[in-house]
């Protein structure tokens, strides 16, 4: 089939490569325009589907949005079957959506109508799901409320971190998208109605989200520091330094919420506590328990903020 591709982040990449290596024609790839990036944010850096796509020697295009007419025309002028899109983060209007003659086909990564938007493998981790998926749907101009055409179910596990899902996810949904374009040039796909029984909307992860509440049940206290490794990462106070945790587990015990239980990082929480596996000071590389007891001088009965 002849596509045009829309996806910005690593997670997008691989359905891109898959879809070069079925050997379908790829018109235009579109992706997010360059941004700062490092220190002194003086250097420009191209998203991880941009560098593929230049690796593949495939055009690419960066509009800023897709609000004005001649972005919509020369999106039209590709002439695809259809468009696949996959953590774009551009809003299609209808007039672009109309464009592909099969439509456009949307990777998303929830088993919909849960985790509608923009941060779904996070929020279900956060809300201790016990399984998550990938679907494919044909995009219309609600927020990820199209018909579903094919789905994979995956079981979250329980220590498992937003990172470890979404790299398991990305690997999943890119053979999920394949096998969904190779039906519709079959003229094989099939779509079903999502319903709104069970919606939920997983909106972006705000600041202030990731400062721990160790007032918190042991468990929501886990799940919230899985589901946001490792970024932008929940972090605690220590003297006035935040320091994240990416990694922990659930623990026996029992105490103060935010006080140090033992000298293995053991955290109490209003019920039960947490073992702090993993932690990361500011400007510092992730470090175990030990070596960050050995630095930071803390002993039983002490407080984190």
């Amino acid at each position: 089939m002849r596509l045009v591709f829309m996806g910005t982040p690593d997670f997008a990449a691989p359905v891109l490569s898959e879809l070069v290596g079925q050997g379908h024609e790829i018109a235009g790839v579109y992706t997010r325009a360059p941004k700062p990036a490092g220190r002194r944010g003086m250097e420009l850096t191209k998203t991880p589907v941009h560098q593929l796509a230049e690796g593949f020697n495939l055009p690419v295009f960066t509009p800023r949005s897709f609000r004005d007419e001649a972005t919509v025309e020369a999106f039209a002028e590709l002439e695809p079957d259809a468009a696949v899109v996959v953590a774009y983060g551009l809003i299609l209007p209808s007039a672009a959506l109309d464009v592909p003659a099969f439509g456009c086909l949307n990777l998303h990564a929830s088993l919909l109508p849960r985790w509608r938007g923009a941060a779904p493998i996070q929020r279900a981790i956060m809300a201790g799901d016990a399984e998550t998926g990938v679907m494919v749907m044909r995009m219309e101009e609600g927020l990820d409320t199209g018909p579903v055409a094919m789905a994979e179910k995956v079981a979250i596990g329980p220590d498992e971190t937003a990172g470890e899902l979404h790299d398991r996810l990305k690997v999943i949904g890119a053979d999920l998208m394949g096998r969904a374009v190779a039906a519709l040039s079959r003229d094989a796909l099939s779509f079903r109605a999502q319903g709104e029984e069970g919606a939920v909307y997983a909106s972006k992860i705000e600041k202030a989200e990731a400062r721990i509440d160790w007032s918190r049940p042991a468990r929501e206290v886990h799940d919230r520091i899985r589901g946001l490794s490792p970024s932008p990462g929940a972090w605690f106070d220590l003297g006035g330094e935040r320091v994240k945790v990416l990694r922990a587990s659930l623990a026996d015990g029992a105490g103060a919420p935010g006080e140090l239980l033992d000298d293995r990082l053991a955290v109490a929480c209003a019920e039960g506590a947490v073992r702090l596996l993993l932690v990361q000071r500011a400007g510092k590389q992730p470090i175990d328990a030990v070596a960050f007891l050995n630095g930071a001088r803390l002993a039983r009965g002490d407080r984190l903020g």
